[in-house]
C-alpha cells in the first residue's frame, strides 16, 4: 500500500505531506513521484524493494505542482458541473487499489516498473482519482490571534513578494489578479475602454492615507457596491479594527514597489489578500471607488483586493452592508426591523456605537423598478447607509435624540428636520454644533431626529465586535466553537421542515447546554449559520440561497434522528426567517439541555458548503451527530464445498444445476458466467424490478467472495454470497417505496445502517455522488455494487496488506477516521 512516511523513519505513517515522500507502507521503501504520476494516470506501480507484490493504496495529498486530477471528461456524470460548486468536495487527492489476484502475476512485476492497466486488470482493481479533502468534521475553537495566512499562488507572503520586486527594481504585477477585463467583469464587456493605471500614472504626488483614514475618503464610483462602500464608512470610525484590515506601513515612498496587501476574515481566518496598484481608469479618473482628495488611494486599493478576494470587481455589485463588516472584523452580526424593534432600541444603537460595533442600515423596496429611487426627503430606497453617530442635543429647554448617517456616494442628502441646512441648527450653539462635527457640507453625512428615523428607515445591521449582548449593559466572555459542513443534493441537501420526507437527512449539531447564564435559569446562546463562498462562485451560476436553521430538543443517544422523530416533534426555536442573505444569525435563550440544531437551505436539493459558529455566554459542548463511522456485520459463514455436509435446499440444487451448466466439472465461474447466473436467476423474483446486474457488479462480486485467489468463483462460495444477496434485496424492497426498481438516495442513510454500515455525512456525500442519477434515484445494480465495495474495504484481509496503520479498530467495530477515507477511496474509484 501507498502510505506516507518520512524517508529513513520505518514503520510510522505520517499525515501531512511537506517533507515526506509516499513509500509503500509494507517495507517503507520510497517510491518516485513521477511513477506516483504516472500511475495515477492509468499503470500499475510497484514497490521499489526486490520481491514485494503490487499492493494497495492511496496518496493523501499531491505533490506541490504536481496535476494528478484525471481529465474532466473522465468524470463521471454527477461530479460534472458540480466541482465549481461544492470546492470543499472536489479537492482532488490521488488514491491507487491494485490488489493482486493472480500469483502468476508476480514474476512480470520487476522493480520500478510500470505495467500497463491492460494487463494486470482481470485480476487487480482499478487505478482512479477520486475528489475529496481530509477534513476534520468536529467542532473547533475559532483561532487564536495571530499572523494572517498568505493566499498569493506562489506561496510567498507579502514582505517577500516585496523585497523581490526591489531587487530585481520592477514594480509588482499580480498574475492572480491581472490588469485585464476577466478582473473587471465576468458576464459582459466593459461598457467603455478601462486603462489600467498606476496611482503615479494618474496624479503627481500619490498618498496612501492623506490626513488619517475617515469616512470622507470614501466616494462610489460606476459599481453597485454601496453596501460595501458603507461598511468601509463604518471601519473608519474604530482605529483598531481600520489597522488590521488596512495595515498602515504601507506607503509610495523610497521603498514603494508597486505592491499593497490588505487583511480579511473569512470563515473562521484571517487572510492576508496581496495586489498590484494598478486601477482601472477612464479619462485619467479612477472609475470605481475613490477618495474625496484625489491623490488618496488606500481606499480604492482597499476595494480592490476585496474585488480580488470575491472574484472580480463585478462580484461585488449588490449585497449586505453586514456581509462586509464581518469580513473586517470576524464579529457577528444581528439584524432588527426598524417598525418592530424593541422599545429600547435607542440604547442598543448607543451602546453599539460605543463599542465600536460597526452599524448600517437601509430602506426597503416593494420592486425593482423603486431601486435607489429618490424619495421627497431626500434618501435613496435600496441603498445602504452607515450610521457614523448617535447623540443628544438640547432645543428649545428640551432633549432630543439624534442620529447620524452617512451616503456612501458623498452627497444627497435628507433634507428634512435637522438636515444640514435646517432652521433647527439656528437655535443650538455652535459649541453644541462644534462637539457634533455639524457642518453643512454636500458630503453624503447629515443628522437627523431618531424619530424620524424610526419612520424613513427599515433595517439596521449591527456587526458587533464581539458577540456582547446589547440589551444587557455588562459586557460578557464568549465561547466560540465552528462546525463546517456541506449541504449536497441527494444526500444532505434536505430542505427545511416544509419537505419531510427529506428535512431529517440534513446535517444535526448536537448541544449540550448545561451551565445557566449567571443569576439566570437559562442559557444564552447565538448560532450564526453562514453559507461559503457565493459571491465568489457567482461566475459559475451560483447565488445566494435562502438558509436558516431549527432547534429541537433532544431525545437522547447520539445517532442521527430520523424522519419520525421530526414527524412528531415540533422545534423548541428556529431562525426568525429563511433569507437569501449570506449568513443568519439569532440570539436563544433555552433552558438546560441537549438540543439538535439543523442547518437548512429553504428549498431541498439545493447545494452549498456552510459555517456554523455558536457563541455561548458559558461553555456549550457540541457534536455533530455524523461524525462517528461504524461497521457491525455478522460473521460471514464458512462456505462449505461438500453438499453431503448439509442438506441442500431445492433453491440451491437449482443453483448447482446451473453452476454445472455454464462452468463445466470444475463448478467455478468467470465474472461474465456470473453475470449471466444471477441474471438468469433474478429475473424470475417477481419481487424486484430491475434492469441486470452489470459486469461490473460480478467482478467486485468475484473481488468480494474470492477466497482462493484465482479470480473466478466456486459454488460454496456464490452460496454465501447469495444469502448476502437475499438479505440486501430486502433491504432494497424495504426502501424501493414505489417499487420502481430504485429507491431514494436520501434514504441511502438508512438502508445502509440496515446492513450493518454507519457513515458519518462526508462518505455518504461522497457515495452519493457516485452512485445515484439526477434524479436522485439509486438503481438496484448501483446499490449493490455500493454494499459489495463497503464489505470489500472492511474486509479483514486488508489489514496484512498495509492497512494496519490507517484501520486501528476500536470498540464494536468502531474505526478511525483514516479508515472511512479508504472506505472512500475503495467505493469511488472510476469505473
Amino acid at each position: 500500500m501507498l502510505g506516507f512516511s518520512r524517508v529513513g523513519q520505518q514503520g510510522r505513517a505520517c499525515r501531512g505531506y511537506k517533507g515526506y515522500t509516499p513509500s509503500c507502507s509494507l517495507c517503507f521503501a520510497p517510491l518516485a513521484p513521477h511513477s506516483l504520476k504516472s500511475a495515477a494516470r492509468g499503470g500499475g506501480e510497484r514497490c521499489q524493494a526486490p520481491r514485494r507484490p503490487v499492493t494497495a493504496g492511496w496518496a493523501q495529498q499531491p505533490f506541490p505542482g504536481e496535476d494528478l486530477a484525471p481529465p474532466r471528461h473522465s468524470w463521471p456524470s454527477s461530479w460534472r458541473g458540480r466541482a465549481d460548486r461544492l470546492p470543499s468536495l472536489f479537492a482532488f487527492r490521488v488514491f491507487i487499489v491494485l490488489l493482486p489476484r493472480c500469483s502468476e502475476l508476480l514474476p512480470l512485476l520487476s522493480p520500478c516498473t510500470l505495467v500497463p492497466l491492460s494487463l494486470i486488470s482481470p485480476c487487480f482493481s482499478l487505478v482512479g482519482a477520486m475528489p475529496y479533502l481530509l477534513r476534520d468534521s468536529k467542532p473547533r475553537p475559532p483561532p487564536l490571534p495571530r499572523e494572517a495566512r498568505a493566499t498569493h499562488s506562489s506561496g510567498k507572503a507579502y514582505e517577500e513578494l516585496k523585497q523581490e520586486c526591489l531587487r530585481r527594481g520592477s514594480l509588482f504585477e499580480d498574475p492572480d489578479f491581472p490588469a485585464s477585463d476577466a478582473s473587471l467583469f465576468f458576464s459582459e464587456k466593459p461598457p467603455v475602454p478601462f486603462l489600467w493605471k498606476r496611482p503615479g500614472d494618474i496624479v503627481k504626488d500619490p498618498k496612501f492615507i492623506l490626513g488619517g483614514a475617515t469616512r470622507t475618503d470614501i466616494c462610489q464610483g460606476d459599481l453597485g457596491d454601496c453596501w460595501l462602500l458603507a461598511a468601509i464608512a463604518s471601519l473608519t470610525l474604530n482605529e483598531k479594527t481600520l489597522a488590521r484590515v488596512v495595515p498602515l506601513d504601507q506607503n509610495f515612498g523610497p521603498d514603494y514597489a508597486g505592491i499593497f496587501h490588505f487583511q480579511f476574515w473569512q470563515h473562521n481566518e484571517w487572510l492576508d489578500v496581496v495586489i498590484d496598484d494598478r486601477l482601472p481608469t477612464f479619462k485619467g479618473r479612477l472609475v470605481f471607488l475613490h477618495s474625496a482628495e484625489h491623490n488618496e488611494f488606500w481606499s480604492a486599493l482597499l476595494e480592490k483586493a476585496y474585488a480580488k478576494l470575491n472574484g472580480s470587481y463585478e462580484a461585488l455589485k449588490g449585497g449586505s452592508t453586514i456581509e462586509a463588516m464581518e469580513d473586517f472584523t470576524g464579529g457577528v452580526g444581528e439584524m432588527y426591523e426598524v417598525k418592530t424593534a424593541p422599545d429600547n432600541f435607542y440604547e442598543i444603537l448607543e451602546k453599539a456605537l460605543k463599542r465600536c460595533s460597526m452599524v448600517g442600515c437601509s430602506i426597503d423596496t416593494s420592486s425593482a423598478a423603486e431601486s435607489e429611487a429618490k424619495t421627497p426627503f431626500g434618501l435613496i430606497k435600496g441603498h445602504a447607509y452607515s450610521m457614523t453617530g448617535i447623540d443628544e442635543v438640547s432645543y428649545r429647554g428640551q432633549k432630543v435624540r439624534l442620529i447620524r448617517i452617512r451616503n456612501p456616494w458623498g452627497q444627497v442628502e435628507w433634507n428634512g428636520p435637522w438636515s444640514d441646512n435646517s432652521l433647527e441648527w439656528r437655535l443650538v450653539s455652535p459649541s453644541e454644533q462644534k462637539r457634533l462635527s455639524q457642518t453643512a457640507l454636500d458630503d453624503g453625512e447629515f443628522w437627523m431626529k431618531f424619530e424620524d428615523f424610526k419612520v424613513h428607515f427599515d433595517k439596521v445591521e449591527i456587526c458587533n465586535l464581539t458577540p456582547d449582548a446589547l440589551e444587557d449593559s455588562t459586557a460578557h466572555k464568549w465561547e466560540v466553537t465552528i462546525h463546517e459542513g456541506s449541504w449536497v443534493r441527494g444526500s444532505t441537501a434536505g430542505g427545511c421542515r416544509n419537505f419531510l420526507d427529506t428535512f431529517w437527512t440534513n446535517p444535526q449539531i448536537k448541544m449540550h447546554l448545561t451551565e445557566t447564564d449567571d443569576g439566570q435559569d437559562d442559557c444564552t446562546f447565538i448560532a450564526a449559520l453562514m453559507q461559503k463562498d457565493r459571491r465568489k462562485l457567482r461566475k459559475f451560476g451560483a447565488e445566494t440561497l435562502s438558509i436558516g436553521y431549527s432547534i429541537y430538543e433532544s431525545p437522547g443517544g447520539d445517532g442521527h434522528l430520523n424522519k419520525d422523530f421530526f414527524r412528531y416533534h415540533a422545534s423548541k426555536a428556529r431562525s426568525k426567517t429563511y433569507i437569501n442573505l449570506r449568513e443568519v444569525s439569532n440570539r436563544f435563550k433555552l433552558p438546560p439541555g441537549d438540543y439538535i440544531l439543523v442547518p437548512t437551505t429553504f428549498e431541498p436539493h439545493q447545494e452549498a458548503d456552510f459555517c456554523l459558529r455558536i457563541f455561548s455566554e458559558k461553555k456549550a459542548i457540541t457534536e455533530d451527530l455524523d461524525e462517528n463511522v461504524a461497521i457491525d456485520l455478522p460473521e460471514p459463514p464458512n462456505p462449505n464445498p461438500s453438499p453431503q455436509a448439509t442438506g441442500e435446499t431445492e433453491e440451491e440444487k437449482q443453483f448447482r444445476a446451473l453452476f454445472e451448466k455454464i462452468s463445466g466439472e470444475d463448478m467455478e465461474v468467470s465474472a461474465e458466467e456470473l453475470e449471466y447466473v444471477l441474471n438468469a436467476v433474478l429475473k424470475n423474483k417477481k419481487d424486484i424490478k430491475f434492469k441486470k446486474l452489470s459486469l461490473i457488479s460480478c467482478r467486485n462480486i468475484i473481488s468480494l467472495m474470492d477466497t482462493s485467489g484465482n479470480g473466478t468463483l466456486e459454488f460454496s462460495e456464490f452460496k454465501v454470497f447469495w444469502e448476502k444477496l437475499k438479505k440486501w434485496i430486502n433491504i432494497f424492497l424495504l426502501f424501493d417505496s414505489d417499487k420502481s426498481g430504485s429507491m431514494s438516495s436520501y434514504e441511502l442513510r438508512s438502508a445502509l445502517k440496515a446492513a450493518g454500515y454507519q457513515l458519518n455525512n462526508y462518505l455518504l456525500q461522497l457515495i452519493v455522488l457516485r452512485y445515484s442519477d439526477e434524479q436522485f434515484q439509486i438503481e438496484f445494480d448501483d446499490f449493490l455494487n455500493c454494499l459489495i465495495r463497503l464489505e470489500n474495504a472492511s474486509r479483514e484481509y486488508l489489514l496484512p496488506l498495509g492497512f494496519l496503520p490507517f484501520w486501528k479498530k476500536k470498540n464494536k467495530s468502531n474505526f478511525c477516521c483514516h479508515q472511512a477515507y479508504c472506505i472512500t477511496s475503495e467505493i469511488r474509484c472510476i469505473d
